[in-house]
This record gives C-alpha cells, structure tokens and sequence, in this order.
C-alpha cells in the first residue's frame, strides 16, 4: 500500500464502537437461538434428506418438453389474469388515492379514515384473498384476478398518494384562484405531474402480479400454478421443471421489459 493510500485511509472518519450496537447484535442472537428451539428447527434433519432433494432437482432438470404445448396456454392464461389484475387495481387506485391526498381533499376526517381502511387492505397477504375468493366464486382465472386487483391496489395506492401530495402546489393554486373545480385543477394541475409516475408504478405492480398469479394458481385461483400443484401432486417431476423454467424465463423477461420502461419514462 502507498504512502497516499495510507493517508487516505488515515483521514477516513472513525466511528466509535456504540454499547448500543452490542445491544443489538446481542439480541439477535438470543432472538435467534430461542426461536430455533421453539420452531424445533432442526439444520441436521435439513441435510440428512439433502440426497431426496438432489434427486426431485435432477428429475426437475431433465424437463418434459413435449408437455410444453399444455404449458404455454396456461402461461398466457396466467399474464392475462395479471394484467387484468394490475388494470382493474390500478384504476380503483387511482381513485382512491386523489381521496386520501391532503392537497386534493381538505377534509382531514375523511382522507384520516380512508387511509386507516387503506391500510387494512394492505396488510391482507395475497394468498389469504386467493382462498377467499376461491370459496366465493370457485376454482379458476376469475378469483386470481379479484385477488391480483386487491393485491395491485394495496402495492401501488400509497405510491400513487404519496406523488400526488409532492407536486407542485403552484398550479392548483392558480386554477383555483381562477374559480376551477376539482375535475379541472385533477385533469389540467395534478395529471401532468404525476402520470409518468402512475405509468411507471402500474408497470412495477405488473411485474409483482405475474410472479404472485403462478403462486395464486397453486391454491386454485387460475393459471399456470394450477398445473404446477397438480405435477407435484403426481410426483412428475419432469413436467414440473417444464413449468418452473417456462415461468423462470418469461417472469426474467416481463422484469426486463417493464424496469427498462419505467427508466425511459423516468428520464
């Protein structure tokens, strides 16, 4: 090492070691050890069955790619259940989110309840609605949608309220100096600040939704996922690495294409 790296290295500013941050890693570790006895976890139980796990990832890794005729309908069965999902959410979004933003609506009561409703809708998990309305309307693409739509509106509402209420405030003051109603200062004062940011918000829920709709398909809520429990069921394995690397490629290729958009629409 030089004399000027040494330097360098001199001048960085020390950190002194806080008790706090003992504190801390201490915890951890208690945390740790008391939860791995009250789960009975148990990492010797984990390799003694590594060997029946090599052998499901090898049979995975001879695919049966005759089966990839039934694969691929299924697998745009699945995108459409995830664009219908991120469409429908995103709409009511939209909505609700010009309701709760405090720079729109003045009400400080009505955007105070809104938002506590909002937030119980975003702490239900996606499976949990899956099965929800699995029961109510039955097995199939219609409660995958229903569950993507609530997951997609949960995800991107707080995105969309939280833009809204950073904008410029110049523009709603003057149209609203000028007499203009809600309905104008939303559509000629909020729209052009934000819509780059709705597009872009919608494209990252897309890419979310078709990666949660294989796992919603696994509870019987529609698409590829239904497939996917089935070969597991019957222990062909072939057929499941078919399905697993289809998914692998096409959710890789979806997450390329939306992060590359949503960076042109951010330039």
């Amino acid at each position: 090492m030089s004399k000027a790296d040494q330097d360098n290295l001199m001048a960085l500013p020390k950190k002194k070691f806080k008790i706090l941050n003992l504190f801390w890693l201490l915890l951890f570790i208690v945390g740790l050890i008391v939860s791995t006895k009250v789960t009975k976890t148990s990492l010797g139980a984990l390799f003694s069955n590594f060997s029946q796990f090599a052998d499901i990832f090898l049979q995975m890794l001879h695919p049966n790619w005759s089966y990839l005729g039934a694969v691929i309908p299924l697998l745009l069965e699945t995108i459409k259940m995830a664009i219908l999902g991120t469409v429908i959410g995103s709409a009511i979004a939209f909505i609700y989110s010009l309701l709760i933003a405090r720079n729109i609506v003045k009400n400080k009561a009505v955007t105070g309840i809104l938002r506590i409703i909002m937030n119980i809708i975003r702490t239900v998990p996606d499976l949990l609605l899956g099965a929800i309305f699995v029961a109510i309307v039955g097995i199939g693409p219609v409660a995958g949608i229903l569950a993507l739509a609530i997951c997609t509106f949960g995800i991107v509402v707080k995105l969309f309220y939280e833009a809204i209420e950073t904008i410029d405030p110049g523009p709603i003051e003057a149209l609203t100096a000028v007499g203009a109603n809600k309905l104008q200062i939303i559509f000629f004062a909020v729209l052009p600040q934000v819509m780059t940011y709705f597009i872009s918000y919608c494209l990252y829920a897309f890419e979310i939704n078709v990666r949660a709709s294989t796992v919603l398909g696994y509870i019987g809520a529609g698409g590829i996922g239904l497939y996917l429990q089935e070969t597991l069921q019957v222990f062909d394995y072939p057929k499941t690495g078919t399905i697993i690397i289809v998914i692998i490629l096409v959710v890789v290729l979806i997450d390329y294409v939306s992060s590359k958009s949503r960076e042109a629409l951010m330039k």
